[in-house]
């Protein structure tokens, strides 16, 4: 990918790829995306590392989620930010939840994987 457009879109369907329910429940296309130094500030507060990460979207609850507002900015060579929304829908009759998001994107041997992640819970009005 020579240009940051497509390097942009290509970022943009690995988060909405993540985003997808099965996606998430299958480990090794997780531990694919992820860095082996991978770690993620939650929306919760938590601290999680990429072995932790796999194993919590294991048991998670499905949830469809949707991703706005997709930004990506070069740090450096082979180094990108992503920041966008996301807003997760829960079982019929919950309000969604809305987050703004982040990750560090880094190409390591020809792909790319989150070094970085995240979450911070927004209250919408």
């Amino acid at each position: 990918m020579n240009s940051d457009v497509s390097i942009e879109a290509h970022l943009r369907a690995l988060e909405e790829e993540l985003l997808q329910p099965a996606v998430r429940k299958t480990a090794s296309r997780i531990d694919a995306l992820l860095a082996d130094d991978f770690m993620e500030f939650g929306s919760s507060g938590r601290v999680f590392y990429k072995h932790d990460i796999i194993d919590i979207l294991r048991s998670e609850s499905p949830a469809r989620r949707s991703l706005t507002d997709f930004r990506a900015l070069p740090l450096g060579p082979g180094v990108v930010l992503a920041t966008y929304r996301t807003t997760s829908y829960g079982a019929s009759g919950e309000q969604p939840i809305h987050s703004l998001r982040s990750s560090v994107w880094r190409l390591l041997d020809g792909r790319w994987q989150i070094v970085f992640h995240q979450g911070t819970p927004l209250e919408e009005k």
